[in-house]
């Protein structure tokens, strides 16, 4: 079975994260995800996370400030991105959340790389602490230009170099179809490395039930490479969340 996650920083954000929890239930998903949560009360969050049955699967490091999009990548910036790793950790764990992706940011520094390696063993160590997982996302450069980590290749050269089993990469078929398309081949190329996978209608974002990729194809597909975890609805609804959830039919039993 496709067992399916509401990404709730693009789906009923506009409601208190409890409230989008409950949401997220009553809509049929099976598991919850977020972006940045921490201005909510992570009591509120844990016991909406109870009351419903839903795990929260992960959660995104702070952007910094505007235009920056993350700082572990960000050289002179280490103790401010540690700050973002540990606040994450730590509402993870008050959360019951099980891996945080850790933002690189925007940045062509010559020594990005070698910042961004040692921020992640940092988090990696911590996450060890508390058996939670670290992940690094390759952003499109259409969408964001500039971000240190853009493609599929790139993160799991890092994830080599970091040699930490708590580091995973977020394999997100929005941002993988935009920077190199051909994602069942990828995906099976680099399975070992991969700790999540979301996905979203390209070119558009919306729901995806339209677009360059068939979703109702790739994502049993993905599954029966030997994928047991949850497959993350990131994507921006074109209206009223409710209204467009039919493409859930395709990955429910009649």
């Amino acid at each position: 079975m496709i067992r399916i996650s509401a990404n709730l920083g693009f789906l009923w954000n506009e409601l208190p994260l409890a409230d989008a929890i409950r949401k997220a239930r009553e809509a049929g998903f099976d598991a919850v995800e977020c972006h940045w949560p921490y201005g909510e009360d992570g009591d509120g969050v844990k016991a909406a996370l109870d009351e419903t049955g839903l795990p929260m699967l992960g959660l995104n490091t702070a952007k910094g400030q505007p235009g920056e999009f993350g700082l572990s990548a960000l050289p002179g910036r280490q103790e401010e991105a540690r700050a973002t790793i540990d606040k994450a950790v730590d509402y993870a764990t008050r959360t019951g959340a099980r891996a945080v992706h850790v933002m690189a940011g925007i940045t062509d520094a010559a020594d990005a790389g070698v910042v961004f390696r040692e921020n992640l063993v940092y988090a990696c160590e911590l996450a060890g602490r508390h058996h939670m997982t670290i992940l690094i996302e390759p952003l499109n450069t259409r969408d964001v230009p500039g971000y240190f980590l853009t493609t599929l290749e790139q993160a799991a050269d890092i994830i080599e170099r970091v040699g930490r089993m708590e580091l995973k990469i977020m394999f997100d078929c929005y941002h993988m179809q935009i920077m190199g398309g051909d994602l069942l081949a990828r995906y099976r190329h680099h399975r070992d490395a991969i700790g999540h996978v979301q996905f979203a209608a390209v070119p558009s974002r919306a729901e995806p039930g339209d677009g360059e990729v068939a979703f109702e194809w790739l994502l049993p597909a993905i599954a029966a490479e030997g994928y047991e975890g949850f497959f993350g609805a990131e994507y921006k609804p074109s209206g009223q969340v409710e209204d467009g959830l039919d493409w859930m039919k395709a990955f429910r039993p009649a």
